[in-house]
């Protein structure tokens, strides 16, 4: 958990910034493959639902979940832009995108990140060891040095939960950590 704690600054800054979006009628935007997908998904709900305590909704996407444009566009455009095309179709400057990669050179997410920054939407990475394209690609990252995915994992989902606690204490929902 030391190397957690070492992401407290990061995580507090980026719950800040977000809640600043969000609150300002932005929108987060989040993807990832596999296990990293499941937890951008979950980010997601936490912000469109709740985290702890009860608040208004948030803009909160996760790019994989809407299975006809992933499958859509997958099939027209190939793999590597199942999430940029979103990112364009989705993403506003001044909006947030969070990328999730446990490699951190998933080309589908990097392809992400590529757009994003074309758009102006701010792009922060979650993941394994550093270095790597995505975290050298956003505009900032928290890496986890693991180098077996599973801890990378589940070490990604409780970064979400702080992250989550940031943007509700910068809103000024109490939450107990």
């Amino acid at each position: 958990m030391s190397g957690v704690r070492a992401h407290l600054p990061t995580l507090n800054d980026w719950g800040a910034r977000l809640a600043d979006v969000l609150g300002g009628g932005g929108r987060m935007l989040a993807c990832g493959n596999g296990g990293s997908a499941a937890e951008a998904q979950h980010l997601t709900g936490e912000l469109v639902g709740r985290y702890v305590h009860d608040r208004r909704p948030l803009s909160a996407i996760a790019l994989h979940a809407d299975t006809s444009s992933v499958t859509a566009i997958g099939n027209d455009y190939g793999a590597d832009e199942v999430f940029a095309r979103q990112v364009h179709a989705h993403g506003r400057a001044g909006d947030v995108l969070i990328v999730l990669s446990t490699s951190g050179s998933s080309s589908n997410v990097v392809a992400a990140a590529k757009a994003a920054h074309e758009l102006g939407v701010t792009s922060w990475a979650l993941t394994g060891p550093a270095p790597n394209p995505l975290a050298a690609l956003c505009d900032d990252a928290v890496t986890v040095e693991s180098e077996l995915t599973s801890t990378v994992q589940e070490l990604h989902l409780v970064l979400i939960h702080l992250l989550c606690a940031a943007v509700d204490d910068a809103l000024g929902i109490g939450v107990a950590r």
